[in-house]
C-alpha cells in the first residue's frame, strides 16, 4: 500500500475517525489542514439509501452554488439565428446553429467543457449525440442544459450551476467551493447541496435516504458530517 504523503498525514493526525462533526465543526477543521500549492476543491459526499440498479430511484439534478466553484467553464450554446445574440449576451463562448454542428461533425474538435441547447436544436444535434454522449456533454433537460430560456439557463451556469448524479454505489460527489473561500461561504453552498440532495429523493426510495456523508478537498482525508 502507498504511504500517504506528509501534508495528508498532517491533516488527517488533525481528524477524529470516530467522531461526526457538524457542518461548521468540520469546515472549522478543515481550515486547519496545510494548505496545498494549488486551489484544492472542496467536495461533499453522501451515500445514500437507493438501489442504483433501479432506474426509478436515480438522483440526478443540479443546483446553483451562491460561491463560485473555480474557475469559469466554457460553454457553448446550440441556438437558432434569433437566440444567438441573447447567447453571446448571456455569456456563451461558442455561440451557432446548425452550421456549428456541422462544422464540429466534421472536425471532432471540442474546445468546450458545458454544452447547452434549445429545445427546437435537438434534433439538430442528433448528428453528434455519439461524440458529445461518451463525454458526458450532450445537452439535457434532466441537468437543465436544454431551455427556451437562454439567458436564464446560460447565466446559472456562470454564476456556478453544477450538476450531479449518483454513481452505481449510491454514492454521490458535489464540488461546493475551493478552499480558498471563507467557512461562511462554504457553509451557504454546502447549505445548498445539502437541500438540492433532499429534494431530489425518489419517492419509491424507502427508510434513510442520506446514510452518511462527509466532506474532503481535493488531496485531504474525509470528516464525517451529520446531516440533520
Amino acid at each position: 500500500m502507498a504511504t500517504k504523503g506528509k501534508t495528508y498525514q498532517a491533516s488527517a493526525s488533525l481528524v477524529d475517525t470516530k467522531k461526526v462533526y457538524s457542518v461548521d465543526e468540520a469546515l472549522e477543521l478543515m481550515e486547519k489542514f496545510p494548505k496545498r500549492a494549488f486551489d484544492e476543491t472542496v467536495e461533499l459526499h453522501m451515500h445514500l439509501g437507493i438501489d442504483p440498479k433501479k432506474g426509478d430511484q436515480q438522483v440526478r439534478t443540479t443546483l446553483v452554488l451562491a460561491h463560485s466553484v473555480g474557475k469559469p467553464k466554457r460553454i457553448i450554446a446550440f441556438v437558432t439565428e434569433g437566440e444567438m445574440a441573447a447567447a453571446k449576451e448571456a455569456g456563451a463562448d461558442i455561440v451557432g446553429g446548425e452550421d456549428l454542428v456541422e462544422e464540429i461533425v466534421k472536425s471532432g474538435k471540442l474546445d468546450f467543457d458545458i454544452a447547452v441547447a434549445t429545445p427546437s436544436m435537438m434534433p439538430k444535434l442528433a448528428k453528434l449525440a455519439k461524440t458529445l454522449g461518451p463525454k458526458g456533454l450532450m445537452p439535457n433537460p434532466k441537468t437543465d442544459t436544454v431551455s427556451a430560456n437562454v439567458t436564464k439557463m446560460i447565466g446559472e451556469l456562470r454564476r456556478g450551476k453544477v450538476a450531479f448524479k449518483n454513481d452505481d454505489t449510491a454514492n454521490v460527489h458535489i464540488p461546493v467551493g475551493k478552499r480558498s473561500l471563507s467557512v461562511e461561504q462554504l457553509k451557504e453552498n454546502m447549505a445548498l447541496a445539502i437541500e438540492a440532495v433532499k429534494r431530489a429523493k425518489p419517492t419509491s426510495s424507502k427508510g434513510v435516504f442520506i446514510k452518511s456523508a462527509f466532506i474532503a478537498s481535493t488531496m485531504s482525508p474525509g470528516i464525517k458530517i451529520s446531516i440533520a
